[in-house]
């Protein structure tokens, strides 16, 4: 069975992120692009493929017992003389820190350490110990505030250089998961900036079960809404937003459970969070009088454009719908 080298890290969001690789490229730090400004909870592990789920749930639990954390990064510090390091300190907050990396810290993505847990943000690893000393004097006065507001699982990839990378391939918002139809058929929903291992796999499962053919576009998703039930993933919706946009580009529900409501309250969950991201318009395309067409409308979009004989000599609708106040509900009607 082969091993995937995965690790857990809080990433450093934008804009603050472009101002750390700023940093980490004046004092030479020759790994900028092959791994985002982080702070390391998991370091490099080997996992089996078949554990990858174990390690997704693990992800899962330990953000929704978390909440978003505001800390603080710096000032500059070194690991010497034991390690020529230099990183920025993270000060208060460290304590979310700390009990966030303890319930991550578990199998399968536990492992033995060559130093203790030491949270921090790299700028150069390795280098000549007096440079790195010079560097951390002269950023002394160098503090940011950052709030974290989800986990990332990362794996080792090569590129197309074939460079060693590491790559995002799933997230967990720090909250408890949204769960709706409680006391009946109750449905977990949870949103997240990349489709993990587990909803890929559905995805690529549910489109073959329904027959549809996927062209060669492709989506620069940024918004993933995954549906489970009993722990399984039952439905997924993928899409990106940018600016006051988003794009709906993929929702699928598991055949054994259509016309339950569950696309409905996926889509809910799509376009809510795209409001919360200041996004006032959402669009989508479908194949124009198919039977996916009549659901969109039954949840309030409407047509915008029409485009003749456009995916595989099919007519296909372009719909959009405005995301204000009433964007949040959820409508639990049939389901495609």
């Amino acid at each position: 069975m082969p091993r995937l080298r995965l690790g857990v890290a809080l990433l450093v969001p934008r804009p603050l992120c472009g101002e750390i690789d700023v940093l980490r490229r004046a004092c030479g730090e020759g790994d900028v692009g092959r791994i985002p400004p982080h702070i390391t909870l998991v370091p490099p592990v080997n996992v089996h493929q078949d554990r990858v789920a174990d390690a997704l749930a693990v992800l899962r639990s330990a953000a929704a017992l978390s909440r978003p954390m505001t800390v603080t990064l710096g000032p500059p510090a070194t690991f010497l003389p034991v390690n020529p390091v230099l990183y920025l300190r993270v000060g208060d907050g460290v304590e979310a820190v700390q009990a966030l990396r303890d319930q991550v810290f578990v199998e399968p993505l536990a492992r033995s350490l060559t130093w203790p847990f030491h949270p921090h943000v790299t700028v150069r690893d390795g280098g000549d110990p007096p440079r790195l000393e010079a560097a951390a004097a002269a950023l002394a006065d160098v503090r940011a505030e950052v709030t974290f507001e989800r986990v990332h699982l990362l794996q080792e990839v090569r590129d197309d250089a074939d460079a060693r990378v590491w790559r995002p391939i799933a997230d967990a918002a720090f909250s408890a998961p949204a769960v709706v139809g409680r006391g009946g058929l109750e449905l977990e929903l949870a949103v997240s900036e990349v489709a993990d291992a587990e909803a890929r796999a559905f995805q690529e499962r549910e489109w073959a079960v329904a027959d549809h053919q996927r062209h060669d576009d492709v989506w620069p998703e940024d918004l993933v809404v995954t549906a489970r039930r009993e722990g399984r993933v039952v439905a997924t919706a993928v899409g990106w937003t940018c600016g006051a946009g988003a794009y709906l580009s993929d929702l699928i529900v598991a055949a054994a459970h259509r016309r339950e409501g569950i696309g409905a309250h996926v889509v809910a969950s799509f376009v809510s969070e795209a409001a919360e991201r200041g996004c006032r318009l959402a669009r989508l395309r479908t194949e124009a009088g198919g039977p996916a067409e009549g659901f969109w409308r039954r949840l309030g979009w409407v047509e915008e454009a029409r485009f003749e004989a456009y995916v595989m000599g099919r007519d296909t609708v372009q719909l959009r719908r405005d995301l204000g106040p009433r964007s949040t509900g959820s409508q639990a009607e049939d389901s495609p």
